[in-house]
Order: structure tokens, then C-alpha cells, then sequence
């Protein structure tokens, strides 16, 4: 393209001209002549990084509105007497080593006998029904009024077995419980009362982590969720918005469930999708932050993936099923553009996606420009993008931690994981909306607590698939435009780069090693190198 440049310079008769830019300077991208292909690879450059950088500046409004409301408490409105029947729910599928630990937790609630009526809804198809079989029994000859409730055929699965469980639950207030969850002994004494306000459906309370420390995977993760409660459900509750149920740790009262019509399983996240229909209905939900339940978060890799994957396909689910009438619905505009937000952020992983692959040819496309109008162009969406998402991890770390500062050093290699994941979540989201069925896959726990606790002998692995392999060839194709780069001395874009390659092989790698540590030839070497990397 620089001699076509030459050319049309040399044919208009401005030879003089030409010797006087090139005698002047040494950049020569002035003479570049760009093709359609060019302006295609920067459309969808730009494109993708102005609809990344929309959503980036939503992440600033919610850090506005949890700094205006950081210090507001909701307070129940009153006091039960007496103290209301509760139902506590507690689905559960192959959860042989924790299942006996929260049916233990709910036992010790501070809550009267006569009061508490627990379901275990066992969808199990190991030996995970025995041991649940023996645990109930065990608490029924101590008083408790409790039920086990096995399912032969999953039909809906989380969805099909609460259902289920509505058909004999005894109590007007519904506790939900994942297995992996180990609520506070007076966790229902904090939060049943808010229910004495009869507008108020749902109760939602934030999720702590009980082995935060095991990995640099499950730190990550630890970050990533308290954003989620800290600058997404606070800000979006405060400011009278819709905010999602997340299918454990709350409390729904029976009366909204009926009346939004039920769990329903044609999605794989039926708490997102209840939770709109309710609200949609009129019926309010109350979070609590200050009100925490503690969960183990996955330390397998391929599980963690999955587990993403599964949110990821069914909030993309629930926005074809549920967008379209929320934005017709009688409710404010300012609600429905919240929701718009909510329902589609999912979409952001193919766009990222889409950058990735772009990436490297723009880079080359936009060598020519000149530095001034790269910095010009790049900075505001650099800002809004990577400065919205420091911003939004920063308070909410700030807000819970007083070690907050040591945590932040943790936000790059976070925004590398997210990069990772966008592969499998891209997928999902892409599943969703061409409608491929998938199954609901759990998210298999260990009870794995201490750094010295293990895992890789303990039987059910998250589903590996090709993604390895994919998100590593990405990850060195991002290693070549780094040498490009380089090469070029086009130094502005390597830290960006760099979050790309890790991001891809931490995840690719990282899969990898979770699934093959099953052979006993990987075991000790890779539980030392774990151990070691958490010290």
C-alpha cells in the first residue's frame, strides 16, 4: 500500500510536496492507502470495543449508586409472634461429600423444632442416597420434622425437584439451600422477619467463601462473586431495581412463588427466571449483605468452567424467554434499561470473542496511523472497559476487607481469567441462542476447606471438552502478535496483549492439569505445585 501512496502522489505532479514530507520525517504512514479489508477490521475493532466500553460504563453507574447507598440497612418492619412455619429446601444431585454437612447446618439453626420443616430433594444416582437416607433418619429420631424426597426421574432438574418439593413443603416462607452452603445457626431469626412486610417475596443474603485462600483459582472467584452481591444486587436493590434471586442462601415466601407462576425449567437458571416474574408481579426483594452464607467455592478448574458456562447459557436463556415482555410490561423505563443490561451482559463474551480475532490484524491495520491518533482514539474506550471494572472490584474490596489493598494486586490476573473464560462462555451464550439443549450440569464440591485438604482422588471432574485446547492455540496466537509488536516497536499494546495470553493458557493449561491429575503419576507433583502457589 506504501507505493500505491507513492504513486498517487507522483501522478498529481506534487513531486516537490512528496520530497518535502519525506526529507521532513520518518514516519511514512501518510502514503498508506487502506483498503476495504482495513476499514472492515477496524469497523468491527471499534465496534466491538464501543459496545464492551457500553457496558463498561454501566459498571461506573453502579459504583455511583453504591457509594450512595452503601450505608443503607433495609430493617424488617416488624417482629413474628410467633414465629412463622419455614420449609427449608435443600436440592442436591451426587453430593456424597457435603451433603451431610448442610443438612448438619440446618439442624443447628436457632429455630424451633416445631417450627422448621426440612426437605432433602435428593435427585442422586450414586451412594449419595444412602448416606442422605441414613443422615435423615438419623435427625428425625432427634425431633426434627423432616423429609427425603428422591427423585427417579430428573425432569427439570433444579428447577423439576423445588417444584417437586412445593407439592409437600408445609411452610409459608421457603429456605433454599445448595449443598455446598453452611448457613450461620441464626441465620433464619436474621431474616425471616423481614417478611412481616407483605410486599416483600424474597429475601436474598450475600455468599462469604469458605476457602477463599485454597488457590489463586479460588481467590479469583472469591473477587468475582462479592462484585457481584457488593456493586451489582446492592446497587440495583437500593435503587429500586430488579434484582435476580441466586438460587441459595434466600428465602422466597410461598405466596410469590405461586403467583409468578412457579419454578419453571424451560431455562437452566430458574432463579434468575422466577425472580423477574415475581418482581414483574409487584412482589419486592430485600438484600442483605451484612447477612452472610458461607459456600465452598470449586477448586477444579473444569468445574469452575462449567459452572460460568451454566450462567452464562441460561441468563442468555432467560433474556429470549423474558426480555421482550419486560420491555412491553407497565413498569418504568429506567427498570427496563436495567434489565436490558442485566439479561444481555452475557453477550459481552462474544464480543470479546470477536476482539480477540480482530485484535492483532487491527493492530497492523493501525500501525499507520500515527501514535498520536491511536492514544486519542484507544484512551476513553481503554478507560470506560478496564478503568470501570478496576473501579467496581476495588469498592467492593474495600467495602468487605480491611486488607483491601493486598487484594488488589490480584485485579489483573482477574481480568486475565475473565478474558479466559470467554471461550466457554461464548459458546454458551451462542448455545442459548440457537436454542441446543443442555443439560444441567452441577458444580461437583469436595469439601475441600484447608490448603492441605485434597481433591484429586475424589471421584466426579467438571467436564473437560475441547476448550483446552482451543483457549491455548489462542493464547499463543497472542504470543506471535506480541513478537509482532515488538518487532514493530509498538509497544502501547503489549500490556493488553499480555492479559490475552494469560488469561487463554491459565485457563487452557490449567483444565488441562485438573483433569489429568486423576492419573496417580500427576497427583503428588501437582498438589505440591497447588500448595506451594497459595503459600
Amino acid at each position: 500500500m506504501l507505493s500505491s501512496g507513492l504513486t498517487v502522489l507522483a501522478s498529481s505532479g506534487n513531486i516537490y510536496e512528496l520530497y518535502e514530507k519525506v526529507s521532513q520525517t520518518d514516519n511514512l504512514s501518510f502514503l498508506y492507502q487502506y483498503t476495504w479489508f482495513d476499514y472492515f477490521v477496524l469497523l468491527t475493532y471499534f465496534g466491538s470495543l464501543l459496545l464492551l466500553a457500553l457496558y463498561g460504563l454501566r459498571r461506573l453507574y453502579y459504583v455511583h449508586l453504591f457509594n450512595r447507598y452503601r450505608d443503607v440497612r433495609p430493617e424488617p418492619t416488624g417482629l413474628f409472634t410467633p414465629l412463622p412455619l419455614v420449609t427449608v429446601q435443600l436440592p442436591m444431585y451426587n453430593e456424597m461429600y457435603v451433603g451431610t454437612r448442610i443438612l448438619e447446618s440446618i439442624c443447628n439453626f436457632d429455630y424451633p423444632k416445631d417450627k422448621l420443616h426440612i426437605q432433602v430433594l435428593d435427585d442422586s444416582t450414586d451412594e449419595t442416597r444412602e448416606i442422605m437416607e441414613r443422615a435423615v433418619a438419623y435427625w428425625q429420631q432427634r425431633g426434627f420434622m423432616m423429609e427425603y424426597i428422591h427423585r427417579v426421574d430428573r425432569t427439570g432438574y433444579k428447577a423439576g425437584a423445588l417444584e417437586n418439593g412445593m407439592r409437600t413443603a408445609r411452610g409459608e416462607i421457603i429456605a433454599i439451600f445448595d449443598a455446598d452452603f453452611v448457613p450461620n445457626p441464626d441465620f433464619l431469626q436474621k431474616t425471616v422477619h423481614y417478611f412481616t412486610d407483605p410486599a416483600v417475596g424474597i429475601v436474598q443474603t450475600r455468599w462469604t467463601h469458605l476457602n477463599t485462600d485454597y488457590s489463586l483459582l479460588t481467590r479469583c472467584q472469591s473477587i468475582f462473586l462479592d462484585g457481584h452481591f457488593m456493586m451489582e444486587s446492592l446497587p440495583r436493590n437500593r435503587g429500586g431495581y430488579y434484582v435476580n434471586f441466586n438460587g441459595t442462601a434466600g428465602l422466597w415466601r410461598r405466596a410469590a412463588i405461586i403467583e409468578a407462576g412457579g419454578w419453571e425449567h424451560d431455562t437452566i437458571t430458574e432463579d434468575l427466571d422466577l425472580s423477574l416474574r415475581a418482581q414483574m408481579k409487584g412482589w419486592n426483594m430485600v438484600f442483605l449483605p451484612h447477612i452472610e452464607c458461607p459456600a465452598e467455592l470449586p477448586v477444579e478448574m473444569n468445574a469452575f468452567k462449567n459452572q460460568q458456562n451454566r450462567w452464562a447459557k441460561g441468563s442468555t436463556q432467560v433474556c429470549i424467554k423474558l426480555l421482550w415482555r419486560v420491555l412491553t410490561a407497565d413498569i418504568p423505563r429506567r427498570i427496563k434499561t436495567e434489565v436490558f443490561f442485566h439479561l444481555t451482559a452475557n453477550f459481552a463474551y462474544p464480543l470479546m470473542i470477536i476482539l480477540a480475532a480482530i485484535l492483532i490484524p487491527a493492530n497492523i491495520v493501525r500501525y499507520h496511523m500515527g501514535l498520536t491518533e491511536m492514544i486519542l482514539l484507544d484512551l476513553p474506550i481503554f478507560l470506560a472497559t478496564t478503568g470501570s471494572m478496576f473501579l467496581f472490584y476495588k469498592e467492593s474490596q474495600k467495602a468487605l476487607y480491611p486488607d483491601w489493598k493486598k487484594r488488589l494486586r490480584l485485579l489483573p490476573f482477574l481480568m486475565a481469567v475473565g478474558i479466559g473464560l470467554s471461550v466457554t462462555n461464548a459458546k454458551a451464550v451462542m448455545e442459548a441462542v440457537f436454542r441446543i439443549p443442555s443439560a444441567f450440569i452441577r458444580t461437583p464440591k469436595f469439601k475441600v476447606i484447608l490448603r492441605s485438604d485434597g481433591w484429586t482422588k475424589k471421584r466426579y471432574r467438571g467436564k473437560l471438552g475441547l476448550s483446552p485446547l482451543v483457549e491455548i492455540g489462542v493464547g499463543f496466537f497472542f504470543i506471535w502478535g506480541i513478537f509482532y509488536n515488538t518487532l514493530v516497536m509498538n509497544f502501547g499494546v503489549l500490556p493488553f496483549l499480555l492479559l490475552f495470553v494469560i488469561g487463554y493458557l491459565y485457563t487452557g493449561f490449567c483444565s488441562l492439569a485438573h483433569n489429568l491429575s486423576r492419573w496417580p503419576i500427576l497427583d503428588m507433583p501437582l498438589r505440591k505445585l497447588r500448595i506451594r502457589a497459595t503459600d
